[in-house]
């Protein structure tokens, strides 16, 4: 088996390290790394670009620089893992905003994909791993992990990316070494799998 070509997205806008999306993220790159997947990384902390304000900046302006790149590297990838913490119940502004910017009319949709809602970048699958205080259970049961409706169906599948799978880490704030090893290690077996 060849390996897969995987974009890791670490969406947490905040760079401290001690974050625990950026150890999910080099946990899965490093599983995949060490199991002959190519992988590219995007950091949306250390991304700069402007917020979309107008219609036009959507759909005539091009592509600030930074945001080719990430255009770049989904053309590359055979499968994209989305890495991002809860914020008041949706994914962060900022990583919405790169999603904003990246995935443009003329890239990520043509006329009729705007209409029909089938998008241009077919052949993609895709992993989406969300940390939040609440317990995971709560945000599935109760909150009907909307966050990851909303990014599955609105999103990724609306640009023809699919199927997506996810992972829904919570009570990160009282997590335990023991358990955040446990979830390094199943987050390294998922980039080992492509999956």
């Amino acid at each position: 088996m060849s390996g897969r070509r995987i974009l890791v997205i670490d969406g947490h806008p905040d760079p401290d390290p001690k974050r625990f999306c950026h150890a999910l993220a080099d946990a899965y790159a490093s599983g995949a790394l060490a199991a002959d997947h190519e992988v590219r990384r995007v950091e949306l902390s250390a991304l700069t670009f402007p917020d979309l304000t107008r219609r036009d900046d959507w759909e005539v302006e091009p592509a600030p620089e930074a945001i080719i790149g990430v255009q770049e590297d989904i053309v590359w990838a055979q499968h994209l893992v989305v890495v991002y913490p809860l914020w008041l119940g949706c994914m962060p502004a900022r990583l919405k905003a790169l999603f904003e910017q990246t995935l443009r009319p003329g890239f990520a949709l043509g006329q009729r994909e705007r209409i029909i809602g089938v998008g241009r970048l077919k052949g993609r699958s895709a992993r989406v791993i969300v940390t939040m205080g609440m317990p995971a259970a709560i945000y599935r049961g109760f909150y009907f992990a909307h966050s990851l409706a909303v990014l599955k169906r609105n999103i990724l599948t609306f640009v023809g990316i699919g199927p997506t799978r996810s992972t829904v880490v919570g009570a990160v704030e009282g997590i335990s070494d023991v358990q955040c090893q446990a979830w390094l290690d199943k987050v390294s077996r998922m980039g080992a799998a492509a999956r």
